[in-house]
């Protein structure tokens, strides 16, 4: 836990969209920059699935952030002029109330007893957070992949909440290719003899349905012209290989997904990745349009937005940035569209650092606080 994490404890009950309620909850939070004397200088960050609040370092903890290369000062999220949050999901175990917080009415970790989780929940929580800060309206809220769905409920429930927004490689509802892959995520955890139906401990732990999760994961995050430039058809070196398996792995790109998933177990909880994977299938927009995207958009008033979104991205397609794009805009926004041609594909936003720097700094460096 980093010492430049905090807490807000959320209204208790805390009502969830789908039925049900938390008591003594609390969402994590860490933040950048100073908040101006009129609190007209806050920007919001909501995040993916996965990410903790830990954006950017900071003298709490010097640590590098998710974001790291975005956040400071002189950085496109310029910590000189905004005061910049980044608030931990609801149903994340990265310091918010879980699926593996203890539930206070039986003592015991609340594991699939858990209220299903709604990105609206997400949002509503953030917003309580926000609010429970002196902070009426955000400068700007900024939503990152299923962190952009909850941006988009956030601005939904609560009109006049954010004078401008950031839309960055994100959905205004999940498409069946997105809700497929999700869904083989969640089986292969649920599958895992050891996940036992949500029973699981440090000792016997569902380590392979998260590795095979990761990995799923991680190949849709990431582009094939990228698989194809990074790794070929470059094999293993023979002391690499195990050399009684005749299944075992023989490419360099079988390997660094193995890398990968090993990185990420046990460092997130598979509950709260069933609850998270499963809320951003549950997100459409068109629930509040009479079933249209966007007439659902068309709900939502800002001064201007920035959508970004990536050609190679195969998880929230360009179509889906450019749907985004048209309701804010038919809504009466400013909208500048960004259509970026990385060969990253969803983790762009995390790596090609120079254009998305270039496009959000330019952006916020126009806004007046």
């Amino acid at each position: 836990m980093s010492d430049a994490r905090r807490y807000h404890q959320l209204s208790s009950p805390f009502a969830m969209k789908r039925g049900g309620s938390l008591a003594g909850a609390r969402v994590a939070y860490e933040t950048w920059g100073e908040l101006n004397t009129a609190r007209s200088n806050a920007i919001l960050i909501l995040t993916g699935l996965s990410p903790s609040a830990h954006a950017a370092s900071n003298a709490d903890d010097p640590s590098r952030g998710w974001w790291e290369d975005m956040i400071g000062p002189g950085k496109a999220f310029d910590t000189d002029r905004f005061h910049v949050i980044c608030i931990n999901s609801l149903g994340s175990d990265k310091g918010s109330t879980c699926p593996a917080s203890i539930d206070p009415a039986t003592g015991e970790p609340y594991r699939l007893t858990f209220p299903e989780l709604a990105l609206e929940d997400v949002a509503n929580a953030a917003h309580e957070a926000v609010t429970g800060m002196g902070i009426t309206q955000l400068a700007c809220l900024v939503g990152c992949s299923m962190g952009g769905m909850s941006a988009l409920a956030y601005m939904l429930l609560h009109p006049g909440s954010a004078r401008t927004h950031i839309s960055v490689d994100t959905a205004p509802q999940a498409q069946p290719f997105a809700i497929a892959i999700r869904s083989l995520q969640r089986e292969a955890i649920r599958l895992d003899p050891h996940w036992n139906n949500g029973q699981y401990s440090d000792a016997s732990y569902p380590e392979h349905g998260m590795s095979i999760a990761r990995k799923l994961g991680v190949i849709t995050y990431r582009s094939a012209m990228e698989w194809n430039g990074r790794f070929a058809r470059i094999r293993l070196d023979a002391d690499q290989r195990e050399e009684n398996d005749p299944f075992g792995f023989e490419f360099q790109v079988e390997s660094y997904l193995e890398g990968h998933a090993r990185r990420f177990n046990r460092t997130f909880d598979p509950n709260s990745y069933l609850y998270l994977s499963r809320a951003s299938d549950w997100f459409d927009i068109s629930e509040y349009g009479d079933g249209d995207v966007l007439k659902g958009l068309a709900r939502i008033h800002l001064q201007s937005a920035l959508v970004i979104g990536v050609s190679t991205d195969i998880l929230f397609p360009l179509e889906q940035q450019e749907t985004i794009a048209t309701g804010l805009e038919q809504a009466g926004a400013h909208v500048n569209f960004v259509a970026l041609d990385s060969p990253q594909g969803h983790d762009a936003f995390l790596v090609d650092i120079e254009n998305y720097s270039r496009a959000i700094g330019g952006f916020l460096g126009e806004l007046d606080v």
